[in-house]
């Protein structure tokens, strides 16, 4: 790393990769690319996907309690909010198999030493923001729509949620909440990781290439956040064990779909 930089790239400026229009067909020919890395070297991408079900469990240990309980479903669901920072080691692997390099699982945590790390930790950083600010928002809704007062138990709160209008009135504001942020994480970071492990442009320019890619092919992005919402779904069920195949595929698609959208740099 010869310099600290995050708005532009390491020559001080911000650069404009060239954005490809893509069909529906190729967003599923990232997934086939993806799911073929995986069986690569399976149990070295089921070791790093364990990150994703011990997460999870560890998220709905914490909220289990009554004073959490509210808080259970958007931290489960949030945590697709800030899956694309736990899946940048898998970007770093694709890309190494793309250019016939070692894939051992050591190498998904070289990306420490990548160039790009100020801006790809100045992203994550935006994701976790939202992250927090989905949780505030979450339980704010529910303060107001629902109770002050923390459940009195699990059942008590299944019951004010599924078997009241006000509960089915929070499920519908609190999905539609959450469907505004997946977009704004979506379009803001689809091919952000990729790029900065690519190529070092800099933070913002990351994020704008981004959501140029995602103006540019609003189809194809929004049919990968759906593969990517129901495959997450899948995945946490039962007790986010299936994360552990889910996430790495997932990861490793994103790597392909960037490829297919963004140009090539002219030193390539």
């Amino acid at each position: 790393m010869t310099a600290f930089h995050v708005m532009a790239g390491a020559e001080g400026t911000v650069a404009h990769p060239g954005i490809r229009k893509i069909g529906v067909s190729d967003v599923f020919d990232a997934l086939s690319r993806g799911w073929a890395d995986f069986r690569e070297k399976p149990s070295h991408y089921v070791f790093l996907g364990l990150i994703y079900p011990i997460a999870g469990v560890v998220l709905a240990a914490w909220s289990s309690g009554a004073n959490m309980l509210p808080l259970l479903y958007p931290l489960a669901s949030g945590f697709a909010l800030i899956g694309p920072v736990a899946a940048i080691g898998l970007y770093e692997i694709s890309r190494r198999r793309e250019t016939g390099m070692d894939t051992s699982w050591r190498h998904a945590f070289d990306v420490r030493h990548s160039p790009a790390m100020p801006s790809i930790l100045a992203i994550a950083a935006m994701l976790f923001v939202l992250f927090v600010a989905w949780l505030v928002i979450a339980q704010a809704l529910y303060g107001q729509m629902i109770a002050q007062e923390p459940p009195a138990s699990l059942s008590a709160f299944l019951d004010s949620i599924l078997h009241t209008e006000a509960g089915w009135n929070l499920i519908i504001v609190g999905n539609a909440v959450g469907f505004v942020f997946a977009v704004i994480v979506l379009s803001t970071v689809v091919v952000s990781f990729p790029l900065l492990l690519d190529r070092d442009v800099g933070a913002v320019s990351a994020v704008q290439t981004s959501i140029r890619a995602t103006l540019v092919n609003p189809v194809p992005v929004a049919v990968w956040g759906l593969i990517v919402a129901v495959g997450l779904l899948i995945g946490s069920i039962p007790v986010f064990v299936g994360l552990a195949v889910v996430m790495p595929v997932l990861g490793h698609a994103t790597w392909h779909l960037y490829r297919k959208m963004i140009e090539p740099s002219k030193i390539e």
